[in-house]
Protein backbone atom coordinates (compact mmCIF):
# COMPACT_ATOMS: atom_id res chain seq x y z
CA UNK A 1 0.00 0.00 0.00
CA UNK A 2 1.36 3.41 -0.99
CA UNK A 3 2.07 5.62 2.01
CA UNK A 4 0.36 9.02 1.89
CA UNK A 5 2.50 12.12 2.21
CA UNK A 6 1.74 14.51 5.05
CA UNK A 7 0.11 16.90 2.55
CA UNK A 8 -2.03 14.14 0.99
CA UNK A 9 -3.13 12.96 4.45
CA UNK A 10 -4.13 16.49 5.44
CA UNK A 11 -6.13 16.92 2.21
CA UNK A 12 -7.81 13.55 2.80
CA UNK A 13 -8.94 14.77 6.23
CA UNK A 14 -10.83 17.75 4.79
CA UNK A 15 -14.63 17.65 5.05
CA UNK A 16 -15.65 16.88 1.46
CA UNK A 17 -19.24 18.02 2.08
CA UNK A 18 -18.37 21.41 3.54
CA UNK A 19 -19.48 24.45 1.54
CA UNK A 20 -16.92 27.25 1.47
CA UNK A 21 -17.11 30.95 0.87
CA UNK A 22 -14.56 32.19 -1.70
CA UNK A 23 -12.43 33.87 1.01
CA UNK A 24 -12.17 30.73 3.14
CA UNK A 25 -11.55 28.56 0.07
CA UNK A 26 -8.61 30.73 -1.01
CA UNK A 27 -7.17 30.68 2.52
CA UNK A 28 -7.46 26.88 2.57
CA UNK A 29 -5.83 26.49 -0.86
CA UNK A 30 -2.90 28.63 0.27
CA UNK A 31 -2.32 26.21 3.16
CA UNK A 32 -1.59 23.49 0.60
CA UNK A 33 0.41 25.67 -1.82
CA UNK A 34 3.51 24.20 -3.42
CA UNK A 35 6.78 25.90 -2.60
CA UNK A 36 8.20 24.81 -5.95
CA UNK A 37 5.98 26.75 -8.37
CA UNK A 38 3.15 29.27 -8.57
CA UNK A 39 -0.03 27.21 -8.84
CA UNK A 40 -3.01 28.16 -10.99
CA UNK A 41 -6.34 28.72 -9.23
CA UNK A 42 -9.15 27.05 -11.15
CA UNK A 43 -12.93 27.19 -11.07
CA UNK A 44 -15.05 24.14 -11.97
CA UNK A 45 -18.75 24.80 -12.62
CA UNK A 46 -21.17 21.90 -13.01
CA UNK A 47 -24.08 23.05 -15.16
CA UNK A 48 -27.51 21.58 -15.82
CA UNK A 49 -26.92 21.26 -19.56
CA UNK A 50 -26.24 18.51 -22.07
CA UNK A 51 -23.75 19.96 -24.59
CA UNK A 52 -24.58 17.19 -27.07
CA UNK A 53 -27.60 19.35 -27.90
CA UNK A 54 -26.78 22.54 -29.81
CA UNK A 55 -29.30 24.59 -27.82
CA UNK A 56 -27.56 23.64 -24.55
CA UNK A 57 -24.00 24.58 -25.54
CA UNK A 58 -22.27 27.08 -23.25
CA UNK A 59 -19.30 28.91 -24.71
CA UNK A 60 -17.95 32.42 -24.63
CA UNK A 61 -15.18 34.86 -23.84
CA UNK A 62 -14.61 36.92 -20.72
CA UNK A 63 -11.91 39.42 -19.78
CA UNK A 64 -10.47 38.76 -16.34
CA UNK A 65 -9.84 42.23 -14.84
CA UNK A 66 -6.76 41.08 -12.91
CA UNK A 67 -5.27 39.09 -15.80
CA UNK A 68 -4.36 35.40 -15.80
CA UNK A 69 -0.74 35.46 -14.71
CA UNK A 70 0.02 33.40 -17.80
CA UNK A 71 2.04 34.24 -20.89
CA UNK A 72 -0.56 33.66 -23.62
CA UNK A 73 0.86 32.56 -26.97
CA UNK A 74 -1.08 34.01 -29.91
CA UNK A 75 -0.92 33.17 -33.63
CA UNK A 76 -2.58 35.46 -36.18
CA UNK A 77 -3.56 34.79 -39.79
CA UNK A 78 -3.37 38.13 -41.59
CA UNK A 79 -1.73 39.95 -44.49
CA UNK A 80 -0.40 43.44 -45.15
CA UNK A 81 -1.38 46.19 -42.70
CA UNK A 82 -3.30 43.76 -40.50
CA UNK A 83 -0.24 41.55 -40.19
CA UNK A 84 1.85 44.55 -39.16
CA UNK A 85 -0.76 45.62 -36.59
CA UNK A 86 -0.92 42.11 -35.13
CA UNK A 87 2.86 42.01 -34.79
CA UNK A 88 2.92 45.45 -33.17
CA UNK A 89 0.22 44.34 -30.71
CA UNK A 90 2.45 41.49 -29.52
CA UNK A 91 1.36 38.43 -31.51
CA UNK A 92 3.87 35.58 -31.22
CA UNK A 93 3.49 34.45 -34.83
CA UNK A 94 1.86 36.17 -37.81
CA UNK A 95 1.48 34.79 -41.30
CA UNK A 96 -0.74 33.35 -44.04
CA UNK A 97 0.01 30.22 -46.08
CA UNK A 98 3.42 30.04 -44.40
CA UNK A 99 1.77 29.92 -40.96
CA UNK A 100 -0.67 27.27 -42.21
CA UNK A 101 2.24 25.09 -43.38
CA UNK A 102 4.03 25.65 -40.07
CA UNK A 103 0.98 24.36 -38.20
CA UNK A 104 0.55 21.43 -40.58
CA UNK A 105 4.12 20.48 -39.66
CA UNK A 106 3.06 20.18 -36.03
CA UNK A 107 3.85 23.61 -34.63
CA UNK A 108 0.62 24.17 -32.69
CA UNK A 109 1.91 25.45 -29.37
CA UNK A 110 -0.56 28.36 -29.11
CA UNK A 111 -3.23 29.39 -26.63
CA UNK A 112 -5.22 31.48 -29.12
CA UNK A 113 -5.48 31.60 -32.92
CA UNK A 114 -6.93 34.74 -34.51
CA UNK A 115 -7.74 35.43 -38.16
CA UNK A 116 -9.03 38.24 -40.36
CA UNK A 117 -12.21 37.25 -42.27
CA UNK A 118 -10.37 37.12 -45.61
CA UNK A 119 -7.98 34.48 -44.24
CA UNK A 120 -10.63 31.89 -43.38
CA UNK A 121 -10.15 30.13 -46.71
CA UNK A 122 -6.62 29.34 -45.56
CA UNK A 123 -7.51 28.68 -41.92
CA UNK A 124 -10.36 26.36 -42.94
CA UNK A 125 -7.82 23.82 -44.18
CA UNK A 126 -6.59 23.48 -40.59
CA UNK A 127 -9.98 22.48 -39.15
CA UNK A 128 -8.94 18.95 -38.23
CA UNK A 129 -5.86 20.26 -36.42
CA UNK A 130 -7.26 23.34 -34.69
CA UNK A 131 -10.81 22.10 -33.99
CA UNK A 132 -9.96 19.34 -31.48
CA UNK A 133 -7.69 21.75 -29.60
CA UNK A 134 -10.40 24.40 -29.36
CA UNK A 135 -8.23 26.79 -31.38
CA UNK A 136 -10.33 27.23 -34.52
CA UNK A 137 -11.05 30.96 -35.04
CA UNK A 138 -14.72 31.76 -34.52
CA UNK A 139 -16.51 35.06 -35.24
CA UNK A 140 -18.83 34.50 -32.25
CA UNK A 141 -15.79 34.47 -29.97
CA UNK A 142 -14.17 37.48 -31.60
CA UNK A 143 -11.28 35.44 -32.98
CA UNK A 144 -12.36 36.04 -36.59
CA UNK A 145 -12.20 39.80 -36.81
CA UNK A 146 -10.90 42.67 -38.96
CA UNK A 147 -9.57 44.26 -35.76
CA UNK A 148 -6.73 41.83 -35.07
CA UNK A 149 -4.83 44.47 -33.11
CA UNK A 150 -7.53 44.61 -30.41
CA UNK A 151 -8.04 40.84 -30.47
CA UNK A 152 -4.34 40.28 -29.76
CA UNK A 153 -4.36 42.86 -26.95
CA UNK A 154 -7.44 41.20 -25.42
CA UNK A 155 -5.86 37.75 -25.57
CA UNK A 156 -2.62 38.99 -24.02
CA UNK A 157 -4.44 41.10 -21.45
CA UNK A 158 -6.46 38.46 -19.62
CA UNK A 159 -9.30 37.45 -21.93
CA UNK A 160 -10.12 33.75 -21.57
CA UNK A 161 -12.48 31.39 -23.34
CA UNK A 162 -14.86 29.16 -21.41
CA UNK A 163 -16.52 26.11 -22.92
CA UNK A 164 -18.68 23.40 -21.38
CA UNK A 165 -17.26 19.87 -21.62
CA UNK A 166 -19.17 16.64 -22.33
CA UNK A 167 -20.04 16.10 -18.68
CA UNK A 168 -21.60 19.56 -18.39
CA UNK A 169 -18.60 21.06 -16.59
CA UNK A 170 -16.64 24.23 -17.32
CA UNK A 171 -13.04 24.44 -16.09
CA UNK A 172 -11.24 27.77 -16.19
CA UNK A 173 -8.21 29.29 -14.50
CA UNK A 174 -8.72 32.64 -12.77
CA UNK A 175 -5.12 33.49 -11.89
CA UNK A 176 -2.22 32.33 -9.74
CA UNK A 177 -2.05 31.61 -6.01
CA UNK A 178 0.46 34.47 -5.76
CA UNK A 179 -2.33 36.92 -6.73
CA UNK A 180 -3.93 38.97 -3.97
CA UNK A 181 -7.26 37.59 -2.75
CA UNK A 182 -9.10 40.65 -4.07
CA UNK A 183 -7.68 40.09 -7.58
CA UNK A 184 -8.70 36.42 -7.58
CA UNK A 185 -12.17 37.34 -6.28
CA UNK A 186 -12.57 39.97 -9.00
CA UNK A 187 -11.64 37.40 -11.65
CA UNK A 188 -13.93 34.79 -10.05
CA UNK A 189 -16.85 37.22 -10.17
CA UNK A 190 -16.18 38.15 -13.82
CA UNK A 191 -15.99 34.50 -14.92
CA UNK A 192 -19.02 33.22 -13.02
CA UNK A 193 -21.18 36.17 -14.06
CA UNK A 194 -20.24 35.57 -17.72
CA UNK A 195 -21.14 31.88 -17.46
CA UNK A 196 -24.47 32.64 -15.79
CA UNK A 197 -25.19 35.24 -18.49
CA UNK A 198 -24.38 32.64 -21.17
CA UNK A 199 -27.19 30.31 -20.02
CA UNK A 200 -28.51 28.70 -23.23
CA UNK A 201 -32.15 28.70 -24.27
CA UNK A 202 -32.34 24.91 -24.07
CA UNK A 203 -31.20 24.66 -20.44
CA UNK A 204 -33.90 23.12 -18.24
CA UNK A 205 -34.13 23.03 -14.46
CA UNK A 206 -31.35 24.35 -12.23
CA UNK A 207 -28.54 25.83 -14.33
CA UNK A 208 -25.64 26.12 -11.86
CA UNK A 209 -25.53 22.79 -9.99
CA UNK A 210 -22.15 22.91 -8.23
CA UNK A 211 -19.08 25.14 -8.14
CA UNK A 212 -15.64 24.16 -6.87
CA UNK A 213 -12.41 26.05 -6.40
CA UNK A 214 -9.08 24.27 -6.63
CA UNK A 215 -5.41 24.85 -7.38
CA UNK A 216 -2.94 22.84 -9.46
CA UNK A 217 -1.79 20.65 -6.56
CA UNK A 218 -4.52 21.46 -4.05
CA UNK A 219 -7.87 19.98 -3.02
CA UNK A 220 -11.18 20.70 -4.73
CA UNK A 221 -13.36 22.80 -2.41
CA UNK A 222 -17.12 23.06 -2.92
CA UNK A 223 -18.44 26.61 -2.82
CA UNK A 224 -21.70 27.85 -1.38
CA UNK A 225 -23.83 28.73 -4.43
CA UNK A 226 -24.83 31.98 -2.72
CA UNK A 227 -21.34 33.15 -3.78
CA UNK A 228 -22.55 33.09 -7.41
CA UNK A 229 -24.74 35.99 -8.48
CA UNK A 230 -27.75 34.73 -10.41
CA UNK A 231 -27.06 31.03 -9.73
Amino acid sequence: MTKLTKKQKTIAELDTEKLYGVDEALTTLRQFASKKFDETVEVAMNLGVDPRHADQMVRGMVSLPSGTGKDVKVAVFARGDNAEKATAAGADKVGAEDLMEDMQNGNLDYDRVIATPDMMGVVGRLGKLLGPKGLMPNPKLGTVTPNVEQAVKDAKGGQVEFRVEKQGIIHSGIGKLSFKDEDLKTNFKALTEAIVKAKPSGAKGKYVRKVSLTSTMGPGLKLDLSEIEGA
